[in-house]
């Protein structure tokens, strides 16, 4: 099982590659409240659906002072065509070797149709100001997550 982050703990840092071939660094958003979800693989129903109901979520959040960062270990050239297919309007960003998944615990052993698996575990981290964890949550479900995220933080 790999460690997992709590609140309180402080994030770690990264700085990854965009759909857009930007650089963005967490540390760079200190002051800003930020969502950094983890998920599988991009252009998946699932995952389709969670970046979907971010997107649609992503002015109301940001009217709450939070920015979303959607982390997959997808190739840039890959989330720029999700992006693209999906009218998708967060950040994205590749994690190709899985480093910041594994720094957030978002990576281990999982049940897969009964089995048990090494993979990405759809996690969500919502971090303060100062960089610090304020909210931790591990295999959340990719349908209903955002409303449940949402309610949660008090955002209409």
């Amino acid at each position: 099982m790999p460690d997992r982050l709590a609140p309180g703990d402080t994030a770690p840092d990264f700085t990854l590659t965009s759909d857009t071939e930007e650089q963005v660094s967490l540390a760079d958003l200190r002051g800003k409240k930020v969502i950094v979800y983890f998920y599988p693989a991009a252009m998946t129903p699932g995952c389709t659906k969670q970046a979907c109901d971010f997107s649609e979520s992503l002015d109301s959040l940001r009217g709450a002072g939070y920015e979303v960062l959607g982390v997959s270990k997808d190739k840039p050239a890959k989330l720029a065509k999700f992006r693209e297919r999906d009218a998708l309007t967060l950040t994205l960003l590749s994690d190709e070797d899985l480093a910041v998944h594994r720094a957030y615990g978002a990576y281990g052993t999982k049940k897969l149709y009964g089995k048990e698996v090494e993979g990405v575990l759809r996690s969500t981290f919502v971090i303060d100001e100062a960089g610090k964890v304020e909210l931790a949550q591990y295999n959340v479900k990719a349908t209903g997550h955002v409303a449940k995220l949402r309610r949660d933080l008090g955002v209409d």
